[in-house]
């Protein structure tokens, strides 16, 4: 029996043994960073080098407020944030719907692009604040985050990214023109519970006292943000990872499955995948049983009975939407890797194509 495979980075991806002997040396050296003794500003010192880490790895020239992880860093800007209106996709995580249920939804058209004119209608009038996801966690398509920021703040408005799938380094244009960007270090190889709220201007978020500048409750998490710097040290082969998802997509259509918004830009490492006839929730089980993981839409609804709201906003049935699953690569996927999964997706099938002749029958 071959080993299990692990194709569902997107939900989390591994924690790097860079980032875990990190997280051990901050518990094997453990004060509270705002104890006042040496050994609580030791302990300031250490969160405030990773502080600076995980900042300067997206290239951030503002503030970096730590948090639990990007849902908090989401629920912060989006409650928080000065602009009395709120706007969100129509694709974005559930975290952002949660976080601002009466916000103004934006469209997207059927490749799950945001509806430029339809964001300019919306803004018409006042400053808002929009929120849109940098690659989206189900499908993997970007948003043209240029563009984006260019009409929000010929608006007055204010720009929040969820990053939380942003490989450091692939982007530059987040860090130049967003105004808040949420990260989450499980998505990189950190530990869980650690992530960050950048802040282009703390003017812009309402403070409630306590730490972090005032902006977060709470003792800072320092054995995380030394894992979590320590994770954005280690480099990730995006170029590589488009090279495979560009073949598990070849492989798909080839063997009559359908790729998920194949003429929009996509995040290097994510591809969602119909296979025509047959559930996601059986292949899911199928897949499981041959040793590979990998998921249906992103690991925060996965486990509802819910079709897609993505998928609906892009236009799909519900029925088609509830045949789509979705594999993410991370750093140890290999060729060898998606050939195996293609093996297994073929015979799934063959299997679903076998039932449908049973049927006709």
């Amino acid at each position: 029996m071959p080993p299990r495979l692990y194709l569902d980075h997107a939900a989390t991806t591994p924690i790097l043994p860079v980032a875990a002997e990190a997280v051990a040396r901050g518990m094997s050296a453990w004060a509270n960073p705002s104890s006042p003794h040496s050994e609580g500003r030791a302990a300031r010192a250490a969160l405030e080098e990773a502080r600076r880490t995980i900042g300067s790895a997206y290239g951030w020239r503002g503030e970096t407020l730590l948090t639990s992880g990007a849902s908090e860093a989401l629920g912060i800007a989006l409650t928080r944030a000065t602009p009395p209106r709120r706007l969100i996709s129509s694709v974005e995580h559930d975290a952002v719907i949660r976080a601002a249920p009466a916000a103004d939804v934006v469209p997207v058209d059927s490749l799950g692009v945001l509806d430029l004119n339809a964001l300019k209608m919306l803004l018409a009038g006042d400053g808002a604040l929009v929120a849109v996801q940098w690659a989206n966690s189900e499908t993997g398509v970007r948003q043209p985050i240029a563009a984006i920021a260019d009409i929000v703040h010929a608006a007055g408005g204010l720009l929040l990214v969820d990053a939380a799938q942003m490989p450091p380094g692939v982007d530059g244009t987040v860090a130049e023109q967003a105004d808040f960007v949420t990260l989450s270090a499980h998505k990189r190889g950190g530990p869980p519970g650690i992530g960050a709220l950048l802040v282009r201007d703390l003017a812009t978020l309402t403070p409630t006292g306590g730490q972090e500048r005032g902006y977060r409750g709470g003792t800072e998490n320092l054995p995380g943000a030394l894992g979590y710097a320590a994770a954005l040290r280690e480099p990730e082969d995006v170029a590589g990872m488009a090279l495979l998802r560009a073949r598990l997509d070849d492989a798909i259509v080839r063997s009559g499955g359908v790729v998920v918004a194949p003429q929009a830009e996509r995040h290097p490492a994510i591809g969602s995948y119909r296979l025509p006839g047959l559930a996601a929730a059986t292949q899911l089980i199928r897949f499981d049983m041959a040793g590979i993981a990998v998921s249906a839409g992103s690991a925060c609804s996965s486990g509802s009975m819910k079709p897609s709201h993505v998928l609906g906003a892009m236009g799909w049935d519900v029925a088609a939407s509830r045949e789509v699953i979705r594999v993410s690569f991370g750093r140890g996927t290999s060729a060898a890797d998606v050939d195996r999964f293609v093996a297994e997706w073929r015979s799934v099938a063959r299997s679903a194509r076998g039932l449908d002749l049973l049927g006709a029958a």
